[in-house]
């Protein structure tokens, strides 16, 4: 009775796009109100301020901030130039600059729509330029921001972390393999499609040590971001949420002094920006832990372990259906809504097949990660879209050959968790 009438209230109050955070608080408040044997009101303002008093989810607010200020400040630019510098003379190489250009931006903001905004907007109109379609183009860089969650700082990861009680800095290493794997299959992919076309310039640039040399100093205040974050990281110099503060300072020093692309007028504008992003991010998530603490009172994830265990004793064919229902939630769900919702409810199940947390923090990212290139949420396609000026309808089947990689990559990851193990077993 409790959990029909949690997720009902939850999909009406959805259908009437009612916020997904106002939708989690009400359906938890109605279901403490209305239904018998539930848990007093109080257990909603305990959780709501046991759910804000997080230390790691400062970080949240912290590196939104850090990639608007960096995406303003000129840094997406000057990467997609050393990016170009490096490949840009092979044969359709500004397709492989594009998720080469993705990856360092990954790198910087830990958000795939802003990494899509940020590479999207300078490469979909170079590639134009020298013969590529708008449809490949977009196609290419929505699956190439999805990246974005992967590799690290990634605010997806950030989430799951909070959310599973597992170590932030090992999530992070965790998807760096992957992230660098999903990079070579969209390379692949577009080698394929581009194999036949004549109508793309050989190259677009000579290749030159030179020009490779004066690309890297302009962008190498960009590159070392990375590095900076990261190393002091394992290092042990600061935390992950301190390495947010960090990137935020080092942000506003270059935009304004460095590059000088943005100025301190521009930054009441950005900081509007990045609080409203991050209070829609942090009211959901305060909100989805007394929603969390309730579907766990009423042993839904209990129930759902049984059922799901109860289809199959086979691993392979348990861990199958739970990427299979992650996928359609992507589809329909935005990520962090998910794995605030999802985390408790599929974890038990997973850790009870002998899966790691951290491998399947992986897995549950990239599936939802998945959910940005799929319509009909699909935010990646939104943004190429809207950048490329091609329709959701043209770009979802353009999207399809890279969707394909997706799956594949999947897979692996989800039945060989050493590609996702291999760097936080080093640490």
């Amino acid at each position: 009775m409790l959990a029909a009438t949690l997720f009902i209230t939850l999909l009406a109050l959805l259908l009437f796009s009612v916020p997904i955070g106002i939708c989690l608080g009400l359906a938890t408040m109605i279901v403490m109100v209305f239904v018998d044997g539930t848990p007093p009101m109080v257990l909603l303002a305990r959780s709501v301020v046991t759910g804000a008093d997080s230390f790691p989810l400062i970080a949240v607010p912290l590196f939104i901030l850090a990639g608007d200020l960096m995406q303003h400040g000129g840094m997406s630019r000057r990467i997609v130039g050393f990016a170009n510098a490096l490949i840009g003379h092979i044969r359709g190489g500004l397709a492989y600059v594009n998720v080469l250009a993705c990856v360092f931006f990954a790198a910087i903001s830990g958000s795939s729509p802003a990494t899509v905004a940020a590479i999207g907007s300078n490469m979909i109109p170079e590639m134009e330029k020298v013969g590529y379609t708008r449809r490949f183009s977009g196609a290419l860089t929505a699956s190439s921001g999805m990246i974005g969650v992967m590799i690290p700082p990634s605010i997806p990861f950030i989430i799951y972390g909070v959310t599973a009680e597992v170590s932030i800095g090992k999530l992070f290493l965790a998807g760096v393999v992957p992230g660098i794997l999903f990079a070579l299959m969209f390379m692949l992919v577009a080698r394929i499609l581009l194999r036949n076309d004549k109508t793309v310039q050989e190259s677009t640039t000579t290749f030159s040590g030179v020009g490779v040399w004066v690309s890297f100093r302009t962008s190498i205040w960009a590159l070392l971001v990375p590095g900076i974050i990261l190393g002091g990281i394992y290092s042990g110099i600061f935390t992950p949420t301190e390495a947010g503060a960090v990137a935020v300072v080092y942000a506003v020093i270059i935009g304004i002094f460095v590059y000088r692309d943005i100025t301190f007028a521009d930054l009441p504008a950005i900081l509007a920006g990045s609080a409203k992003t991050s209070g829609t991010i942090l009211v959901l998530v305060i909100m989805a832990t007394a929603f969390g603490r309730l579907i766990t009172l009423a042993r839904i994830p209990t129930e759902l372990a049984a059922t799901i265990t109860s289809l199959s004793d086979n691993p392979i064919i348990i861990l199958l259906l739970i990427n299979l229902l992650l996928l359609v939630i992507g589809m329909f769900m935005e990520t962090i809504s998910s794995i605030i919702i999802m985390t408790p409810i599929l974890l038990p199940v997973a850790t009870a097949l002998g899966v790691d947390p951290i491998v399947f923090g992986v897995i549950l990212t990239v599936n939802l990660a998945i959910g940005f290139c799929t319509p009909p949420l699909g935010v990646n396609l939104f943004v190429a879209s809207s950048i490329s000026k091609v329709s959701i309808e043209r770009l979802s089947r353009a999207i399809l050959p890279f969707f394909v990689g997706m799956l594949v990559l999947l897979i692996l990851i989800t039945y060989v968790p050493a590609i996702t193990l291999a760097l936080p077993s080093l640490w």
